[in-house]
């Protein structure tokens, strides 16, 4: 495996430049560099030389940390630079032309420490969303998940499995031994497949983390020339929508992300729900109008009639400054983006319906992959039991196994790492 080296720091120019360098030629490639590295772990100041021609580099601050306790599980050294660009650009090139050498891929420091087992798959996605985190809700949730959180669910759930699946197998394989023999043990276990089934389903049935990630999906939907791209725009905050008095202006989606209150939206402006239309282009608006309507989140209503089936819905009397509309229902929020009245009040009820739809902040929340195997591990215990065969009932307990194992990494997972670490920065 090659060694790589990258600046884990911040943008350049900076103060300092943090450069690092892993793998089994760490320390040689920085012997070349300085001669006699500093004692392991503590920091030492060296001179910087080209080995090529002993033309100096840089004065840097150096520590050598021997693997595998390191943050990437092999030998690191960690080259603390003056943060210019030219003198970073000079050690990566002298790096670069160093056998065995080269510049690191996005991620692949992280990925490095899950693939040494210095953290897991969820850690390694906690540790992804912390990078991204934009609001104090996201931070908060990704520090959990890097923490090992998501990891402890999932490792106290294998240890019960592994329970049931040991006294099955121990069933299948010694059942007519007299130290195993002795009543069927299939009706307790069926018990304890079922309770374990319920318990995973409580975490997975969580708000998703993608609500924090992503920002609540606000989708604005009504009958042409209801205000619509009015309001997406006052939300906004910016002329985001073109708004004309023409019926079907707006002939496709718009998304906007915002972030208030500590809360993160994705704001999206859709066609007017027309009844029906001779105009294809139109046609095709309409129909992504209805698409929307069904991923959103939150919807947000503003045509006269009631708003449709939604299982979170606000219904927003628009233009209630128009001398020609009637008067809102109790129901209705009335709107007049033109005077500025009712803003305040829909960002406060959208608030009141997030609290519903975010994970609890006290909480482990779960990706859509983590989610996922948590309901392909439920499914199984629960046909586990309604069984009656003990083999089968060992495959379904098995196949829990598996699931349970792959949200830590521990198994069927290089299909996901790829897209993982391809979130990260290239020092990281």
């Amino acid at each position: 495996m090659d060694t790589i080296f990258a600046v884990s720091s911040g943008a350049l120019p900076a103060a300092i430049a943090v450069l690092r360098i892993s793998g089994e030629k760490a320390f040689a490639a920085a012997q070349q560099m300085i001669g006699a590295l500093p004692p392991a772990r503590r920091a030492g100041v060296r001179r910087l030389r080209d080995p090529s021609d002993g033309g100096t580099l840089d004065d840097a601050l150096v520590l050598c940390f021997p693997g595998p306790r390191t943050a990437t599980g092999e030998d690191l050294v960690e080259l603390h630079l003056h943060g210019g660009r030219a003198v970073v650009r000079a050690v990566e090139a002298v790096l670069a032309g160093m056998p065995g050498l080269r510049a690191a891929e996005a991620g692949e420091f992280t990925r490095r420490a899950l693939l040494h087992g210095r953290l897991d798959l969820s850690e390694a996605e906690g540790l992804g969303d912390l990078l991204m985190a934009e609001t104090e809700a996201q931070r908060r949730a990704a520090v959990r998940s890097a923490g090992g959180a998501v990891r402890r669910h999932a490792e106290a759930w294998a240890e019960r499995l592994l329970a049931v699946a040991a006294r099955i197998e121990a069933e299948l394989d010694h059942g007519d031994e007299d130290d195993v023999a002795g009543d069927d043990p299939l009706p307790a276990l069926r018990v304890q497949a079922e309770a374990l089934a319920q318990d995973i389903m409580v975490v997975a049935m969580r708000p998703p983390v993608e609500r924090l990630r992503d920002g609540l999906r606000v989708v604005l939907g009504g009958p042409p020339n209801a205000g619509k791209s009015t309001l997406f725009n006052a939300l906004a905050d910016r002329d985001a929508a073109i708004v004309s008095p023409i019926a079907g202006t707006t002939r496709d989606r718009i998304e906007v992300p915002v972030v208030r209150a500590g809360i993160a939206w994705l704001l999206i402006d859709t066609a007017g729900l027309a009844e029906a239309t001779d105009d294809p282009i139109e046609a095709i608006g309409v129909e992504r109008a209805r698409s929307a309507l069904a991923e959103a989140d939150l919807l947000l209503w503003l045509g006269d009639d009631a708003p449709p089936a939604h299982p979170a819905s606000l219904w927003i009397h628009a233009r209630a400054d128009a001398p020609e509309r009637r008067a809102p229902r109790p129901e209705q929020i009335a709107i007049s983006v033109q005077q500025g009245r009712g803003l305040e009040l829909l960002w406060a009820r959208m608030a009141e319906i997030a609290t519903e739809l975010l994970p609890p902040p006290d909480m482990v929340a779960l990706n859509a992959r983590q989610r996922h195997l948590c309901c392909t591990a439920a499914e199984a215990l629960h046909r586990a039991a309604l069984l009656d065969d003990s083999l089968l009932f060992a495959e379904e307990v098995r196949a829990a196994r598996l699931a349970i194992d792959a949200i830590t990494g521990r198994a069927g997972v290089e299909d996901v790492l790829d897209a993982l670490f391809g979130r990260f920065c290239i020092g990281k």
